[in-house]
């Protein structure tokens, strides 16, 4: 049977009671949003870890752009903050995968966990993708609080031509959906003052190369016990 921390119980639990309330979208394909993902606390530490922003130098479009810089729930990041390590354990934990997969339809079995610590300054945009491919499962959870950060939300397209609208961006708040052929989404270029902070959470295949990004780059996830 399987036993989590104290700290990571209190991560699933509040996960759990979100993904249950989480309200579905179709159009313009099956999407969720989600509110109050973490214990408030818990997304307050995680608003303040001291990691440090990329700098663009005027360069944008692809997260990969600047690969050099981008900070993950790595084995590094898990062990030496708390807060880490407790998301880290209750996303890996059968309890939240099983529910994953019986509520969102996401084939995760035999996948491994990333978690992004995304930052995004000024000049940042996004093009327009789906993620589809090695990504068997999204959530994108926003952090980030101060002037116009409300605005932030992820930009949802009906093709890559054509915007549909943005997701609400509050700290605690989620966009969830299964990556599929029409699943477009990113962030187009406007104002950002401060920092606009995120986790991205992914299950990804065993296809996936940069093993150092994964919390647990030798256990896949399960969803049956």
């Amino acid at each position: 049977m399987e036993t989590l921390s104290p700290a990571a119980t209190r991560v699933a639990d509040a996960f759990e009671a979100s993904v249950r309330a989480a309200r579905a979208f179709e159009r313009p394909y099956r999407h969720f949003l989600l509110e109050s993902v973490f214990p408030a606390d818990v997304s307050d530490a995680l608003a303040d870890l001291p990691f440090a922003p990329p700098v663009l130098n005027g360069v944008s479009g692809k997260r990969e752009l600047h690969n050099d810089q981008r900070s993950y729930f790595d084995a590094g990041g898990v062990a030496r903050f708390p807060v880490m390590g407790a998301v880290a354990e209750a996303l890996q934990s059968l309890r939240i995968t099983m529910l994953i997969r019986q509520t969102f339809a996401a084939e995760i079995d035999d996948t491994f966990l990333r978690l992004e610590y995304a930052q995004d300054v000024d000049g940042f945009w996004l093009q327009p993708h789906t993620d589809l491919g090695v990504k068997k499962f999204t959530c994108l959870i926003y952090l980030s609080q101060g002037r116009g950060h409300e605005k932030l939300g992820t930009d949802i397209y009906e093709s890559p031509e054509k915007h549909f609208g943005v997701s609400p961006f509050k700290r605690g708040g989620a966009m969830v959906f299964v990556p599929g052929d029409d699943t477009w989404h990113g962030f187009e270029r406007r104002p950002i003052e401060g920092v606009r902070r995120s986790v991205i959470l992914n299950y990804v295949t065993r296809d996936w190369r940069a093993r150092e990004q994964l919390s647990y780059p030798d256990r896949p996830v399960r969803v049956d016990a």
